[in-house]
């Protein structure tokens, strides 16, 4: 399993610009979808507490459920970029 997941709703432009983030920066990452419907993301709130996506999971650095693409593209530039 990769240190980086991404929670994500396929079609969210939110979750589309952090996914753009991870290319630009060459990370691999695990993503898993989550359904439409907010009451059937259980993983995703056990995970951040919340059923918004995206979410990201940063193991290795001990993010274990960062929500807000803004939040997470500055993290990833932070912590991965040049």
């Amino acid at each position: 399993m990769s240190e980086l997941v991404l929670y994500n709703l396929p079609g969210c432009p939110y979750c589309a610009k952090v996914k753009d983030k991870l290319a630009e920066l060459d990370l691999d990452y695990e993503q898993i979808d989550v359904p439409s419907s907010h009451s059937e993301r259980t993983e995703v709130e056990e995970v951040s507490g919340q059923t918004g996506v995206p979410v990201l999971v940063d193991e290795a650095n001990g993010i274990d459920g960062m929500p807000e693409s803004d939040d997470i593209v500055d993290y990833l530039e932070k912590q991965y970029g040049q």
